[in-house]
């Protein structure tokens, strides 16, 4: 797998399933357009980036990515680009899709707010906002454009997501001793040498060499796995100006 592969897969799993689809089943018909004729209310309508199997990715969905990154903690946060952030959406609301067809007890809020108390002292940032307290966590969220309740959702899907992943590929995965040794000798070693650092002995670290060896074949299972349902399925990025049939 290319940089350019292992970036993208970076970022799906820092931020896979942040941020809720937005649920509009056409432009112009719920709580579109439409919907506010008779209030009298002028809504802006919100552009079609791409179709998934005839859901609809919508801009709207690409600034609440874009804001949502604020609430990572870990990972790469390089700001990504607009096709970066299409790609992404198109390949959760793939895993979505699939979700649909395989339902599991949902999250519960204490496992919510376990995951959300853990989140609140890990951000850099939240430090100005005093985010330990209340009130300074719910100003940090508001500041990104979310409610507290809205987060929570997305959370909740998030954390269903990462779930939904570890079942379909983490399970039956085996990291050998060989494979551990190798990744030691041939990645950790040269990567102490180059900060001329002395490494620590394998047996210190071999858990966390363990947890990096099953990530990366997790990521390369699901990276496969996306690109045959985009195969297998109708995948549409819509271009500026371009009307759908």
């Amino acid at each position: 797998m290319g940089r350019a592969g292992g970036r993208r897969l970076r970022a799906l799993a820092a931020v896979l399933a942040i941020a809720l689809l937005s649920g509009v089943a056409c432009v112009g018909q719920g709580t579109g357009s439409a919907g506010a004729a008779g209030t009298g209310e002028r809504v802006a309508l919100d552009r079609v980036m791409a179709v998934v199997n005839g859901d609809l990715i919508l801009e709207s969905d690409l600034d609440q990515e874009a804001r949502m990154a604020a609430f990572q903690p870990l990972g790469d946060r390089e700001a990504a680009t607009r096709e970066q952030l299409i790609e992404r959406l198109i390949d959760r609301d793939l895993i979505l899709q699939q979700m649909r067809l395989q339902p599991q007890p949902p999250i519960t809020d204490a496992q919510v707010n376990e995951e959300l108390a853990v989140l609140r002292k890990s951000i850099p940032e939240c430090a100005a906002d005093s985010c330990e307290t209340d009130a300074g966590w719910e100003k940090f969220v508001a500041a990104h454009g979310f409610t507290l309740e809205e987060l929570r959702e997305r959370w909740r899907l998030r954390m269903e997501v990462l779930r939904f992943v570890e079942a379909r590929f983490r399970m039956g995965i085996r990291i050998s001793q060989a494979e551990m040794d190798t990744y030691y000798t041939a990645t950790l070693i040269p990567a102490y040498a180059a900060e001329k650092m002395t490494p620590p002995v394998e047996a210190a670290i071999a858990d966390k060499i363990q947890e990096i060896l099953l990530q990366q074949q997790v990521d390369k299972l699901l990276d496969d796995w996306l690109t045959s349902l985009r195969a297998q399925g109708s995948v549409r990025i819509v271009k500026p100006g371009e009307e759908l049939p």
